[in-house]
């Protein structure tokens, strides 16, 4: 008989679960066990217990238990890797980081530019690519497609290819991915294909996907990439129309939320800082504000992509965050 079968037969609403000493560890490992069985037998429950002292557990509970188990055995592993992308060639006046003139002029930064590898199983995922080598004095002298051959993966490897949004500094080697399925804000693409391109768009590096058929998601909403809730696109409109963050659930360091461009450096973070170039100063507000609280919800690690300060809150390159 089938679990749904046995759920619905009134006489086997109660199962007799026998010979435990320790409860909690014995059910584990007969759940564990069991779930082996299920998943051989192809849907099929056959479990027989012996008959001497007894605890009695509600088929329903049993099955609740069960499938959970089963979704926790078959959780894939995720990883998170920082790839340098480019550093800011000198440090830069940041006046124009703020529409209500909160820097003066010696308030100087030096941006670095991130990529990031998230592995999920087998599959990969690729988040933002920076400036191509060679573009610019701030562009990387080592290219993404050369560190990750540095961890044996190839961009046909790469599954999906994420970006935060469509400026150059986070779209610069997007064509190495032409053959990955592309996630981007529904804003960024219309920004993109619209005629002329929309002020700061890079569309030439999306032309895979405009003009030559590549895959393509176009979100409106939030994305959780691999079904699964470890790693989630997050719709945070304002810097673009169309802009993105992305969370990762590690087991071991818990969530990582990586910002995009929602916010470019802790003072801007801490302070709800607007940039005056920012699409849309309300948007970029609610972004900021969603971003706090999920952060403090799920007692995430923020990660401003700009901002140096940050890059230790990962391992160095070509350790990866678990």
């Amino acid at each position: 008989m089938d679990l749904r079968g046995a759920m619905k037969n009134k006489d086997l609403q109660d199962v007799k679960l026998t010979g435990f000493h320790n409860t909690e560890g014995d059910c584990k490992n007969v759940l564990l066990r069991n779930i082996q069985r299920f998943v051989r037998n192809k849907g099929t429950l056959r479990t027989r217990f012996p008959r001497e002292k007894t605890m009695t557990i509600k088929m329903s509970v049993l099955a609740a238990m069960l499938f959970a188990a089963t979704a926790a055995f078959g959780q894939s592993e995720v990883t998170l890797t920082r790839i340098d992308c480019g550093t800011g060639a000198k440090p830069a006046a940041i006046e124009r980081w703020s529409d209500t003139d909160a820097y003066g002029k010696d308030f100087k930064l030096t941006f670095t530019f991130s990529c990031y590898l998230i592995k999920h199983g087998s599959d990969y995922m690729v988040w933002d690519t920076g400036y191509a080598p060679g573009s610019n004095p701030s562009a990387p002298t080592v290219g993404i497609v050369e560190r990750l051959k540095e961890l044996n993966v190839t961009p046909a490897q790469v599954k999906y290819v994420g970006v935060s949004h469509f400026h150059a500094d986070h779209t610069g080697q997007l064509t190495n991915f032409a053959d990955a399925t592309l996630l981007l804000g529904k804003g960024d693409w219309e920004g993109i294909t619209a005629n002329p391109p929309m002020q700061g768009a890079n569309a030439v590096a999306y032309e895979p996907w405009t003009k030559l058929g590549g895959k393509r998601e176009v979100l409106t909403l939030d994305k959780d990439v691999f079904g699964d809730g470890s790693v989630v696109v997050l719709r945070t409109p304002g810097h673009t129309p169309g802009h993105s963050s992305l969370l990762v659930r590690l087991k071991e360091t818990g969530a990582v939320i990586l910002t995009g461009d929602a916010v470019h450096f802790h003072e801007n973070y801490e302070s709800n800082g607007v940039p005056g170039f920012n699409f849309d100063r309300a948007q970029t507000l609610a972004s900021l504000d969603r971003i706090k609280k999920l952060a403090a919800n799920l007692k995430a690690t923020v990660i401003i992509q700009h901002d140096m300060r940050d890059i230790g809150k990962l391992p160095a390159f070509p350790a990866a965050a678990r």
